[in-house]
């Protein structure tokens, strides 16, 4: 069966996810991957957003971290300051998902101003929860579409902190969490250096050539030792979440009219 760049880029990360694991999840992607994990591979998987609620479980995809859908499927929905202070600054959570505006060669995320910060050329929707995200959780992953706007030597401004100027900084820092753990795109994956913490790439989606990937990418990728080719698609995870997004789709439609 044929599929998209973004199909495979949102399976791939929807698969990176274990059952059972408690993961804090960003709005977009990060929910897409997420939710797909659920209803395939990791039925038990906790999935809190920063609106307060725990264990969600939507039948379609969310709107926004307010989207009632939320609430309404949730096991219990608590205050932003409890799900922040307890869960997420408790160590409590696994995995945060998070996507971003830019990302630099060490994970840093950017999602509030391209350009000069007092005079951007645009301003961005901003931080959010995921400075905290990135911070406290155990891991972080994050999902991304590879291009060279994207992908760059530097951040214009760091929002969400990922191993800072490389090495042991994030340490030296005192940031609690791990740190990002790997980076999904729509042409593969890559993932930290264990010494500089700089971004490799690691495995190339099926029908990507590296002098692509390096063509998007805004610093010197590279190219890890025993680079993989990722897995394809199933059929399985393909029908899951196309039937998931054309529900989602004909729902917000509705409820437009």
């Amino acid at each position: 069966m044929e599929y998209t760049k973004e199909e495979m880029m949102i399976i791939t990360a929807s698969r990176l996810l274990q059952n059972g694991e408690v993961c804090f999840v960003g709005i977009g992607l990060p929910s897409t991957a997420c939710n797909l994990a659920r209803l395939t591979h990791a039925p038990d998987i906790v999935l809190i957003y920063e609106s307060g609620t725990i264990d969600t479980k939507p039948h379609l995809l969310p709107l926004s971290i307010g989207d009632d859908i939320l609430a309404e499927t949730a096991s219990t929905v608590v205050s932003v300051p409890e799900i922040f202070n307890y869960w997420l600054q408790g160590g409590k959570v696994d995995v945060g998902f998070l996507g971003g505006a830019q990302i630099d060669k060490f994970g840093n995320i950017n999602s509030t101003v391209i350009g000069p910060y007092k005079k951007p050329k645009v301003r961005l929707p901003g931080a959010g929860g995921a400075p905290e995200i990135a911070s406290n959780a155990k891991n972080t992953f994050v999902i991304m579409k590879h291009n060279i706007r994207a992908f760059v030597e530097k951040v214009d401004f760091i929002t969400s902190a990922g191993y800072l100027n490389g090495g042991d900084e994030r340490r030296k820092m005192g940031i609690p969490g791990e740190g990002p753990q790997c980076i999904i795109t729509d042409m593969g994956i890559l993932r930290p250096n264990p010494e500089s913490k700089e971004f490799e790439l690691t495995s190339i989606h099926p029908g990507i050539s590296i002098q692509e990937i390096k063509d998007n990418t805004g610093w010197d990728l590279k190219i890890s030792e025993n680079l993989a080719v990722t897995e394809v698609p199933s059929l399985e995870y393909l029908h899951v979440l196309r039937d998931l997004q054309y529900r989602t789709s004909i729902a917000h439609t509705h409820s437009q009219k």
